[in-house]
């Protein structure tokens, strides 16, 4: 891994998330939930800020930024779509675009569905990906603006990375997460073992929100949706696998 990775746990269950670049001595930070923790973190660590990357505008996610660019002068890159709802920005990202972060170069995936604005960080060379509230552990986010096809399309597009991509998302659900899981897919060996090491990790402080996406494909039952086994046990065996996301996404909004 060229990166260096930190996790940063913020306000009830956020997480921002610290990459570093040894060799430049640039540091990014993804998404700023408040700015105190990411600056104790920062001096722990002794790096330098210079970049600020936000996935999208909800105040869980930017309610930091401010204080944070103060603090540190760094530069702070997010989407063009979301422009006129976030803090002021140096840099404005579409699909494709680039972030350069000293010897590494990550790319800017469009993810819309918890919001139109929504963007991923992916970092191929170091296996990173940065999906806030679009994929996350063991679930994905509500549909505040969009639908679930674009939902399903944007999860289509995180689940064509790497297998061993590790998978960075913004909350730690894990509890409300795994439980719809199971309760839609009992029998799922692979879920039933990545719970009871979920719960060995939370008892050993142990971040919640970060799995790889071979690990989420094989767990989490909204990228499992196309799964013939899956539709048959929840009466949908006829569905698409879009109508099947959406059945799931309805009952997860009411379970």
């Amino acid at each position: 891994m060229t990166l260096m990775l930190k996790t940063v746990p913020c306000l009830r269950d956020n997480y921002a998330y610290l990459i570093h670049d040894a060799s430049s001595g640039r540091t990014a930070v993804v998404d700023v939930p408040e700015a105190d923790p990411i600056k104790r973190a920062l001096a722990q660590a002794g790096w330098v800020l210079s970049d600020i990357l936000i996935t999208h505008h909800h105040d869980d996610h930017i309610g930091g930024v401010e204080a944070l660019r103060e603090a540190t002068g760094a530069a702070v890159w997010g989407a063009r779509a979301d422009q006129h709802r976030l803090p002021a920005l140096d840099h404005v990202l579409e699909e494709g675009d680039r972030v350069v972060l000293g010897n590494e170069i990550g790319y800017v995936i469009d993810v819309p569905g918890h919001t139109i604005g929504h963007i991923a960080f992916h970092f191929p060379d170091s296996g990173l990906a940065f999906t806030a509230d679009s994929l996350m552990a063991l679930g994905c986010g509500r549909l505040f603006e969009g639908n679930a096809a674009q939902m399903w399309d944007s999860l289509t597009k995180l689940m064509a990375l790497p297998e061993d991509t590790l998978m960075c998302s913004g909350h730690d659900y894990i509890k409300g997460n795994g439980a719809f899981a199971l309760s839609v897919d009992p029998d799922n060996v692979d879920l039933q073992t990545r719970l009871a090491e979920l719960e060995v990790g939370r008892a050993s402080g142990k971040p919640m929100a970060t799995a790889s996406l071979g690990v989420e494909k094989a767990t989490n039952p909204f990228l499992r949706a196309s799964q013939d086994y899956l539709k048959h046990r929840c009466g949908k065996k006829a569905a698409t696998d879009l109508e099947m996301f959406s059945y799931l996404r309805d009952l997860k909004d009411r379970f």
